[in-house]
Parts: C-alpha cells; sequence; structure tokens
C-alpha cells in the first residue's frame, strides 16, 4: 500500500490531484477516501488555487471502484460507515466553491464513476469505459451512485447501468449525459488542461456562482432555484471582479480578474 494514495501538483491556478495506487488500479480504501477529502479541502481553502483536475495514475484506469479485498471483510456496521465516507467525500467535490474536472484516463467503475459524477466536468479518452458493476458483486452502489446517474442520466440509463452492471464505453458514456467530451486518449491530458486553463482564468466569484446556482439550485423546487439565482446575480453586483468584466467588455480588452 502506498504511503501517498493521492499526489498533488499545481500548474498555473491549477491543482492536479491524481489517485496513486496504479497496482489496485487506484481503487478506493477507506485510506484514500480520506486523503481525498483533505486533498479537496486544502483546495477550497486554497487562493492560488482556481480550478481542479482529478485523474488516476497510469493508463489503465482513473479509479476502477471501491476496494474489494477491503469491503469484504466489512461487517454491516462498517459497511455503512464506508459508505458515508464515500458520499461524504462526494458530496464535498460536488460543493467544491471551485470548478472540478475528472480527466477520466481508464476504467471508471462503481466507486469510480461516483467519484467522476460527482466532479462538475468530465473529460474521457475514447479508450475509458464507465459502470455501476456493483450488481455482480451482490451490492448496490454506495458512494452517491444512484442517485447521481438518475439525475445526470435519466432513470432508464441509471437502471441500465446499475441492474446489468455492464459498463459502457466513452461514446455511449457521452450519449447518456455521463460526460461532457471525449477525446483521443493521447491528447486527454493537452484537452483537461486547456480546459482548466481557461477555468482559472475566469472570475472565480461568477464561477462559484454558477456553481452555487446550479449545484445548490438545481436541488430546490423551479421557483426557489430561480430565487436563489437572482441571489447570486446580485451579490456579483457588488464585487471588483463585475465592474472589470463588464469594463473590459465595453473597453474591448481582456479583463484581469482578482477574485474579489
Amino acid at each position: 500500500m502506498t504511503d501517498m494514495p493521492v499526489l498533488r501538483r499545481d500548474a498555473d491556478g491549477v491543482r492536479i490531484l491524481t489517485v496513486d495506487r496504479p497496482d489496485k488500479l487506484n481503487a478506493l480504501d477507506r485510506q484514500t477516501l480520506a486523503a481525498l477529502d483533505a486533498a479537496f479541502a486544502a483546495a477550497a481553502e486554497d487562493a492560488a488555487v482556481r480550478a481542479i483536475v482529478l485523474t488516476g495514475s497510469g493508463t489503465k484506469a482513473f479509479v476502477a471502484g471501491a476496494d474489494i479485498a477491503e469491503m469484504n471483510a466489512l461487517t454491516a456496521i462498517e459497511g455503512r460507515e464506508f459508505s458515508l465516507l464515500g458520499q461524504r467525500l462526494m458530496r464535498r467535490i460536488e460543493r467544491m466553491p471551485k470548478p472540478v474536472l475528472a480527466m477520466v484516463n481508464g476504467y471508471a467503475l462503481g466507486g469510480g464513476l461516483e467519484l467522476a459524477m460527482a466532479c462538475h466536468l468530465r473529460i474521457a479518452a475514447d479508450s475509458a469505459r464507465l459502470g455501476q458493476p456493483e450488481v455482480n458483486l451482490g451490492l448496490v452502489p454506495g458512494f452517491g451512485g444512484t442517485q447521481r446517474l438518475l439525475r445526470l442520466a435519466g432513470r432508464a440509463a441509471a437502471l441500465e447501468l446499475c441492474l446489468l452492471g455492464t459498463p459502457v464505453d466513452a461514446t455511449r458514456a457521452q450519449q447518456l449525459g455521463l460526460v461532457n467530451r471525449v477525446v483521443p486518449a493521447a491528447d486527454l491530458e493537452a484537452e483537461t488542461m486547456k480546459l482548466a486553463a481557461q477555468l482559472a482564468a475566469s472570475a472565480p466569484l461568477a464561477l462559484r456562482g454558477v456553481l452555487d446556482a446550479v449545484v445548490v439550485g438545481g436541488e430546490c423546487g423551479l421557483e426557489e432555484g430561480l430565487q436563489f439565482e437572482t441571489a447570486q446575480f446580485a451579490l456579483l453586483f457588488a464585487s471588483e471582479d463585475m465592474r472589470e468584466g463588464t469594463s473590459a467588455f465595453v473597453e474591448k480588452r481582456k479583463p484581469l480578474f482578482r477574485n474579489r
């Protein structure tokens, strides 16, 4: 077992987090879930970080699932705690105040797909395969897979993936709305980092407003969601970045956002 299951690297406002258990196809055990939770908490608090990219080590897997060997030894009570640990991490990622991109470089199965779905954007290599195969282990998804699949892909697709347990290729995943873009495997890192750099150069307060309006507001009814959007819209009129962005547009120059 690696002592550091999550690696960190920074590049021009982008933090790259890599699940680093290649001998286990980056499977999620309790140590790795805790390390990811701490890494995302630190990224949320670091003012120099404007966007986060999450990926897996090696070329075979993003995250191939939860650690089956560890799960095999768990009691029902321990299984519940394992599920809650995973769900807390996914919720943290989903509620991050900065955009999170999943760079899906291979298998994203079970907990791996649940991890990717918690991210705000998903860019997949054309060689990637995604699925919720827990039924083949006598289980159901435990890190939020049933609920996020339902919301991202709809009832029919959620039932198909969870009942059959058969992974789909990246093209089918894009058709279902599970990934935003599919690119050749050789171009995956460059294309993902290009998107991350674009986000890192954008107005951070506006990005946070979009994330809050879509993620938090989207969990409300329509009227409540519209009110939430209006609140986010109005708050940004008090920001220097909004004045800079609108002034730059009028003056036909590139804006310089300062996160204030």
